[in-house]
């Protein structure tokens, strides 16, 4: 689409003061978090006719049940610190 992605850092971004770091956009790094994201940000998805809300409110919830079960799931670090003799 030709779209620009913005001027390059010329920055360590690892190093960067928070103040400076807050003005940076940032990705999801939870599902749920990326769902909520998609949730509130669905337009441009529905532009032409490519998706409904029906199709992105059915995929919401489908993911969403995956967030819960790994929620509900005992993390092989917890059944190593706490489960295992």
């Amino acid at each position: 689409n030709k779209i620009h992605p913005g001027e390059a850092m010329d920055k360590n971004l690892y190093d960067l003061p928070p103040e400076e770091e807050q003005d940076i956009p940032k990705v999801a790094f939870q599902l749920d978090a990326a769902l909520e994201a998609l949730d509130n940000d669905r337009e441009f998805l529905k532009q032409g006719g490519v998706f409904s809300d029906d199709l992105i409110d059915a995929y919401i919830e489908l993911k969403t049940e995956e967030v819960t079960r790994l929620r509900m799931t005992t993390h092989p670090v917890e059944f190593d610190l706490y489960y295992s003799i």
